[in-house]
């Protein structure tokens, strides 16, 4: 069946009039719209109203805006932290061994052998002090006794009055006083002059040789002292370096922390015998001056007491003749 025109034209208004009227039937009309109050927001009801700030005061809220590259300060702070302990944590073991490092601590670390040989080095430097302590007194005592004993003797005309000037005191030249007295008495009716002298010279000559070994004693041991140290303490040393290169090959490695602690060890070892070696030589060249200087006041004494017996002798022979003359 055909329509007519004016209808369909008709049902296609009134299809779009339908259209545009359902979605308006599930929305409430304008009026309702506008007779409904308007809902309040739940905040605003709970917080008090604030005061509106000015728009002048929002460049002030924004001020702080430049702290922003604090977070960025601690971590340079934090990396300078780290830098500063782990740099101390560096120079602690360079002061633990600049410490381990000292003379103590070098001769207790050291080998059991190279220990004995500063010990006995340690201990001749001892013994060279004392020594020299106790020569210098003896050798000063001696000479000041010597040098009065001389000056007593000096105006003396006969062995008696010479025993008679000393007195009782026990020194080189009473020694050699007793001697002469001595040989002139076991020779008694002996007629040759010579021969007494010749005697007592003789004498003369043990008492002195006796008293240069006595004022010499400990001498030797200086020399001693003097010329072996050295090598005693070098011998410490290549003990040492050799067990330094053994160590050495057993860490396989060449680092100086390593090498320097033996090498330092076994050259301690040398300065020991330097250091006893080098006293004693001095020592021993002034006590070898000194001694010499005393040494011919004893030579001096000797030939007192021999031109002593030379007067007694020719005062004994002079006498004789006189009486035989009578």
């Amino acid at each position: 069946m055909k329509m007519s025109p004016f209808r369909a034209k008709r049902a296609v208004t009134w299809a779009v009039m339908g259209a545009l009227a359902l979605p308006s039937l599930g929305s409430p009309s304008w009026a309702q719209q506008k007779a409904a109050p308007a809902p309040v927001p739940a905040p605003a009801l709970s917080q008090p109203q604030q005061p509106a700030i000015p728009a002048q005061a929002a460049p002030a809220a924004q001020a702080p805006a430049p702290a922003a590259p604090a977070p960025s300060a601690a971590p340079q702070a934090a990396s300078d932290a780290s830098a500063s302990s782990s740099e101390s944590r560096l120079l602690k073991p360079t002061a633990v061994a600049l410490r381990e490092l000292s003379p103590w601590s070098m001769f207790l670390s050291a080998d059991v052998l190279v220990k004995a040989v500063m010990i006995g080095l340690a201990f001749a430097s001892l013994l060279t002090w004392t020594i020299f302590i106790a020569k210098i007194i003896e050798l000063a005592v001696v000479q000041r006794k010597l040098r009065s004993a001389l000056g007593k003797i000096s105006e003396a005309r006969s062995l008696a009055e010479a025993q008679f000037a000393l007195g009782a005191k026990d020194s080189v030249l009473s020694a050699l006083l007793a001697a002469a007295m001595r040989e002139a008495r076991l020779s008694a009716g002996i007629s040759s002059d010579a021969g007494i002298k010749e005697r007592a010279a003789s004498s003369f000559a043990e008492i002195v040789r006796a008293e240069a070994r006595r004022i010499r004693l400990g001498m030797g041991l200086l020399a001693t002292i003097g010329a072996t140290s050295p090598f005693v303490g070098l011998f410490g040393t290549v003990w040492g370096i050799m067990n330094s290169f053994i160590g050495i090959s057993k860490s396989q490695t060449t680092n100086l922390a390593v090498v320097a602690p033996g090498i330092a060890e076994a050259l301690l070892a040398t300065a020991f015998g330097l250091v006893a070696a080098i006293p004693a030589v001095i020592i021993y060249n002034h006590f070898a001056r000194v001694t010499k200087g005393y040494l011919e006041l004893v030579g001096r004494s000797s030939g007192a007491a021999g031109r002593l017996l030379s007067r007694d002798l020719d005062r004994t022979h002079g006498s004789s003749h006189t009486r035989a003359a009578e």
